[in-house]
């Protein structure tokens, strides 16, 4: 059963939320590599490029519908907070038909989704055809790689994120072991790959129903009055609306700052993208902590209690501020011997070195971005989290004019100075989002 929202906000229970995320998170770049690795075997470039770019495809497909976990965290803490287990029972029964429904829209529309995808990201005739062949297979899963969103929403929300870490940990070891057989074993290729993904996924999806059991033994996922009450849908249409307007804000800051980097030569682009896996690593770690501020600010504000929010944001930020200390010790330390692991050519190792120290502060000055973004999902003030990411894009680029004179550190500069901008202009909104908790 839901733990009830009286439950104190102790370093305990922010830990209880968070360690599982970060251990689940840790599984994801295990399954990149094997994929990699097995078809690697095959002594062929082209399998390698086509899983390559066409799981990069899919992801970044399937990344447009990451509104649906945000948003149903956010909702359904704020429900359990209210003590409204009959809404919050409802949020997952929404949150399945979304992603059901997007996966089958996506299953329909596939040629046009491949087409635009190799538009956009251009390939030989060869891995082409076999990255269409491997996305052809995969796409089929659409429906339940979606709905496993707003599962996994569910379950934060309810701060079950050991089932998430159990979901996560079965998806991958599933995929990983299927990756074996069917490649290295049954000689499957490129389709071998695709099939094990596509079986993980829909095995993922029984398992997240499994472990959300407790919602259909009771009467309220199934009151459709309730489930498709308009006002209630309208909410939550508004609400991941605005989460997936300031995502791509925010993508359109990275994926032009790749852009940027490229116009600057093979060397300085290699060296950012090995860069960025420092910053990619921190979300990863950060993303507990996010998450956990997610379940138990909106859990205090659905319980309209602002005492309780204040809380949850201290001790959550706490931890988060804790976590970028370390890691931006760690990068000073070690960040020379990591490169040099990432890249044996010394070009690229001299570029990334004097590079490092943007990473050693990236993520302290990050930390305020990522961490009021958990506590306004959690607070569902969704439409100041979008203009706020409108405003630092804005700024980013204007940055990137500002400091073009600097070459590839200007260039990280304008990155760093847009997160400060997220930061600070959330940090702003903050006492609005507290007085609007009661």
């Amino acid at each position: 059963m839901i733990e009830q929202p009286q439950r104190e906000i102790t370093h305990k229970r922010v830990l209880g939320i968070a360690l599982p995320i970060v251990l689940a998170n840790s599984t994801v770049p295990i399954l990149g590599v094997v994929d990699t690795g097995v078809v690697g075997q095959l002594g062929d470039p082209v399998p390698i490029g086509a899983v390559g770019i066409g799981a990069i495809i899919l992801t970044a497909i399937y990344w447009i519908f990451g509104f649906l976990r945000m948003g149903t965290t956010g909702m359904t803490s704020q429900a359990l907070g209210a003590g409204d287990q009959g809404e919050a029972d409802a949020l997952l029964s929404r949150a399945l038909i979304v992603g059901f429904a997007g996966g089958v829209v996506l299953v329909l529309c596939q040629w046009f989704v491949f087409s635009a995808g190799f538009w956009i990201s251009p390939a030989s005739p060869a891995v082409e055809e076999s990255a269409r062949a491997y996305m052809a297979i995969r796409i089929w899963s659409a429906p339940a790689a979606i709905a496993l969103f707003g599962i996994t929403g569910w379950l934060i929300a309810a701060e079950r994120t050991r089932a998430v870490l159990i979901l996560q940990v079965w998806m991958n070891g599933l995929n990983i072991v299927l990756d074996l057989v069917f490649v290295l074993g049954f000689g499957w290729g490129v389709s071998g790959v695709a099939i094990a993904t596509f079986l993980a996924e829909w095995s993922g999806l029984g398992l997240g129903l499994w472990c959300c059991r407790d919602v259909f033994l009771r009467p309220y996922w199934n009151t459709w009055s309730r489930v498709l009450d308009r006002a209630r849908l309208w909410t939550m249409a508004v609400v991941n609306r605005d989460i997936l307007l300031r995502s791509l804000c925010l993508e359109a800051t990275f994926v032009s700052f790749l852009f940027f980097g490229a116009g600057f030569g093979d060397v300085p682009l290699a060296a950012n993208q090995i860069l960025l896996q420092f910053l990619h690593v921190t979300a990863y770690a950060l993303d507990g902590f996010a998450f956990s501020a997610e379940t138990l600010v909106g859990n205090a504000y659905g319980a309209k209690n602002r005492r309780r929010v204040r809380r949850a944001s201290i001790v959550t930020s706490a931890w988060g501020i804790g976590v970028v200390v370390l890691f931006a010790i760690g990068v000073a330390v070690c960040g020379p011997l990591v490169i040099d692991l990432m890249t044996t050519s010394p070009d690229v190792r001299i570029a990334a070195k004097e590079l490092l120290p943007w990473m050693v502060a990236a993520p302290i000055l990050g930390i305020a971005a990522w961490m009021l973004d958990g506590i306004f999902i959690g607070a569902t003030r969704t439409a100041d989290m979008r203009n706020m990411a409108a405003i630092s894009t804005a700024v980013y680029f204007v940055a990137v004019w500002a400091f073009s004179g600097l070459g590839n550190d200007g260039l990280w500069v304008a990155l760093l100075v847009s997160f400060v901008a997220r930061g600070v202009t959330l940090g702003l909104r903050y006492p609005a989002l507290e007085r609007a908790a009661g």
